[in-house]
C-alpha cells in the first residue's frame, strides 16, 4: 500500500508542491510548527533513514541538497532540517522525509 507522501507525490492527495524533479519533491507541511514548514520526500519508498542502503547514499545527498535549496528558494537564511527516525523520535508517517523549520528562532534542545 502506498504512503501517504506516495500518494502526495503522485497527485492522488492535494498538496502545495514548491519544488520536484526525478528524485524528489518538497511540499508545505499541512500541520506546520513554524512559518516555514516544508517536506523534502524522495519519490522511492524508504521507510526510515536507518533503512537506506549502500546503493541509496546519493539519494541522502540529494534530499539535504534540496532542502538546501529550497529553504534558499523560500527566503530562508537560517534553518533547521531534521529527520525523524522511528514513532519514538516522532517519524508518523513511514516515508524517509527531511523537514525543513525556518521563518521563526528556534530553540535548543528541541522537543
Amino acid at each position: 500500500m502506498p504512503t501517504l507522501f506516495t500518494r502526495i507525490i503522485n497527485g492522488e492527495i492535494p498538496s502545495q508542491k514548491v519544488f520536484e524533479d526525478d528524485a524528489v519533491v518538497a511540499f508545505r507541511d499541512v500541520n506546520p510548527v513554524a512559518p516555514k514548514h516544508i517536506l523534502v520526500v524522495p519519490r522511492q519508498e524508504i521507510t526510515r533513514l536507518d533503512q537506506v542502503t549502500d546503493d541509496d547514499e546519493a539519494l541522502l545527498g540529494r534530499l539535504l541538497r534540496t532542502a538546501a535549496k529550497v529553504a534558499a528558494q523560500e527566503g530562508l537564511k537560517d534553518y533547521r532540517l531534521v529527520i525523524n527516525n522511528g514513532a519514538g523520535a516522532g517519524q508518523s508517517v513511514f516515508h524517509l522525509h527531511v523537514h525543513i523549520l525556518g521563518g521563526r528562532p528556534l530553540s535548543w534542545p528541541p522537543g
